[in-house]
């Protein structure tokens, strides 16, 4: 059976306090789903230091470089070294705001591997590739950059969260069937790149604005077996409400 996950992404927010927040509210939490937080990276030691065990921790973005003069960038080995298990690699907004082509994520899932990291990598349209009827073209096109990188049986070990574009931060939400056929067209692809038992093993999040309204009915289909959590991530009560959803689902 496929573990539950449900990961924070606090993008350029949060501070110590609402670190120390999380790990008071999540001491108790259930073995049934994992919790993770992704917070900013000047945030990973003091995370690192006080979450509880059972708590993981994950970075935003990494390197595709294991070392030089990189500027600003943070590689895989030096978030291993922090404590981290999980990175976010693709993100909407990188791929968007910092012009990250489907080669470069590739590339950034890849080096977090080999680092022994868990990559997350995200994929999803925007609304417009939607409208257009190119969901599966676009997610197919973003998974199969990683099968070319490294091969399917890359994805064996990682996370995969469908971000619709189209709901992050907009108050849009996929109904849970539009987001159970894209998850399990996810599952299909990666089969299909010879990584049918891979496939089935791979945990799939949902990224698109899950809320404590809607944790319980989009975890209940059969392809979601978790979630990127964005803005409800940054409200303690909010994020716990959803990881109890899916630890009791």
């Amino acid at each position: 059976m496929r573990r539950k996950i449900i990961a924070g992404n606090w993008k350029m927010n949060g501070n110590r306090d609402l670190v120390r927040q999380v790990a008071e509210r999540a001491a108790d939490s259930d073995a049934g789903a994992e919790l993770a937080i992704c917070p900013p990276f000047p945030l990973l030691p003091t995370a690192a230091s006080q979450l509880p065990f059972g708590v993981a921790l994950g970075a935003q973005d990494v390197s595709e470089y294991e070392a030089g003069a990189y500027t600003g960038e943070v590689s895989a080995a030096m978030l291993l070294e922090a404590g981290c298990r999980y990175v976010i690699v693709g993100h909407s907004e990188r791929r968007t705001l910092y012009g990250e082509d489907n080669g470069r994520v590739a590339g950034k899932f890849v080096a977090a591997k080999q680092a022994g990291l868990t990559p997350i990598l995200c994929v999803g349209e925007t609304l417009a590739e939607r409208d257009a009827e190119r969901t599966e073209a676009v997610v197919g096109e973003q998974l199969d950059a990683v099968c070319e990188a490294a091969g399917a049986q890359a994805f064996r070990g990682a996370v995969v969260a469908y971000e619709p574009v189209w709901a992050i931060g907009t108050g849009r939400t996929a109904t849970p069937e539009q987001a159970q056929e894209v998850h399990a067209f996810i599952r299909q692809r990666v089969a299909e790149r010879d990584g049918s038992e891979v496939a089935e093993q791979l945990p799939v999040l949902y990224g698109g604005s899950m809320k404590p309204g809607n944790a319980a009915e989009l975890l209940g289909q059969p392809d979601i077996d978790g979630g990127l959590i964005g803005g409800a991530s940054l409200d303690p009560d909010s994020f716990l409400s959803i990881y109890k959803a899916a630890a009791e689902g």
